[in-house]
């Protein structure tokens, strides 16, 4: 019988965990708080389903479906492939928008509705709120990052630009 080469088991056939996101994106700040978000969203979900507060449900469901993408999205790479996309941009109006649906429904489940499902949902609401303002206030800083070296960029081209037409306007 031959035995196995002490390195082969490292080298095993990509299966299911070829879905995996990466060990470094997953330690990464952004890895953990887009798990965070999806993670909080899901479980909002399920409570709002359990509960009197029904109508909400479809808010979590899209915010865990849209961060659910963008973690895939950045532990494959592909704000790296897709350049015609503001990723940074994408990313900061989903955290702004869903901290400030997440903090007015928890309100809402929080004040109107007595069930226990509807004040669970509530405060994972007010989780997902503090979850998602600390995602926006780090990608805000990404984003204004983004948007200088952008900006540094443009002006050179123009000027560039400007200095290569030889026009005569005497």
């Amino acid at each position: 019988m031959e035995e196995p080469e002490p390195g082969a088991e490292a080298a095993a056939p990509p299966g299911l965990r070829s879905l995996l996101p990466p060990r470094d994106f997953l330690g990464s700040r952004k890895g953990q708080l887009l798990l965070a978000e999806s993670v909080l969203s899901f479980i909002i979900f399920i409570c709002y389903i359990a509960s009197s507060a029904a109508s909400f449900m479809m808010a979590p469901l899209l915010e865990f479906l849209l961060a659910l993408f963008l973690f895939f999205a950045y532990a494959s790479k592909l704000h790296e492939k897709f350049k015609g996309l503001y990723w940074p941009l994408t990313d900061f109006l989903r955290c702004v928008t869903a901290a400030v649906i997440y903090f007015a429904i928890s309100i809402a489940a929080v004040s109107k509705y007595n069930d226990g499902a509807s004040k669970a949902a509530g405060v994972f609401g007010f989780i997902a709120t503090i979850v998602y303002a600390i995602d926006f206030y780090i990608t805000f800083n990404d984003l204004i990052t983004f948007l200088k070296q952008s900006n540094s960029e443009s002006p050179e081209r123009h000027k560039s630009e400007d200095e290569d037409s030889d026009s005569d306007s005497d």
